[in-house]
């Protein structure tokens, strides 16, 4: 199962874990299982809607899936997952 790592801001919603195993063959599947698994990061990983949040990057290992195939991007049991809030200053 692919490893999916947690930004501060969701680990509450994961009883603290700062990474977790989510099944699944595809971004949008091992985040759809995330949110299965964890309802609190419902609305802060995944729209109503399904898509990925605006506010939020995917990394799979290092690779932004934003330029990839997106939340249908292929993953391995091997491969990390890491969501990252997008940050904005001024």
């Amino acid at each position: 199962m692919p490893d999916v790592r947690l930004p501060t801001v969701l680990r509450p919603h994961a009883q603290g874990k700062s990474a977790v195993a989510v099944p699944g063959d595809t971004v949008g599947e091992v985040l759809r299982g995330l949110v299965d698994s964890y309802p609190g990061m419902a609305g802060q990983v995944l729209t109503e809607d399904g898509t990925l949040h605006r506010f939020v990057n995917v990394y799979v290992n290092d690779d932004d899936v934003r330029y990839l195939e997106g939340l249908d991007t292929k993953v391995a049991a091997s491969d990390t997952v890491s969501i990252l809030p997008a940050v904005a200053g001024g």
